[in-house]
Order: structure tokens, then C-alpha cells, then sequence
């Protein structure tokens, strides 16, 4: 089998369920969609000690660094601005 024919025939399994999905009824679709939300919640993995302080680490850099970025910004457009307006009124 090609892989456009390995495709075609996903697009068709794809469709039959679209299309019976379509077909149940409102509490039926309600259950199902729980399911698949606790199939889903089946395929998370919980990080390691280790790797959730690397995480929690990387994610304070970043905010320091884009802290910095945004007061940096802020103070190169107030002397801009400064600059061309003049003094401040305080």
C-alpha cells in the first residue's frame, strides 16, 4: 500500500467516526467526549523531581529576561519620548 492510499484510508476511518459522532445523541456525544478526555489524561506523564525544578528554573529565567527586555524598552521610549516633548511635568 503507498502512503497516499495509507492517508486516503485514514481519511475515510476519520470520516466514518465524524460521521457516527455525528449521528448519537446528546448525552451519548457528552459520555464520549468524557472519555476521550480520560483516555487522554491516561497519556500524561508526570515529570521527575529533577526535571520539574529545571522546568520551574527555566521558566523564572525567562521571566527575568523578558522583564528586563520590556523595562528596558520602557526606559529607551521615555527618554525618546522625553527627548522630544521635553521635561515631564512632576
Amino acid at each position: 500500500m503507498s502512503s497516499s492510499e495509507v492517508e486516503e484510508s485514514g481519511d475515510l476511518v476519520d470520516r466514518a467516526k465524524a460521521d457516527r459522532a455525528a449521528k448519537r445523541n446528546w448525552f451519548s456525544r457528552i459520555f464520549l467526549f468524557i472519555q476521550q478526555v480520560i483516555a487522554e489524561l491516561k497519556k500524561v506523564v508526570t515529570p521527575t523531581r529533577k526535571e520539574l525544578i529545571n522546568y520551574t528554573l527555566v521558566v523564572i529565567a525567562f521571566v527575568v529576561i523578558m522583564m528586563a527586555l520590556v523595562w528596558a524598552l520602557d526606559q529607551v521610549f521615555g527618554f525618546i519620548t522625553v527627548f522630544i516633548f521635553g521635561t515631564p511635568l512632576s
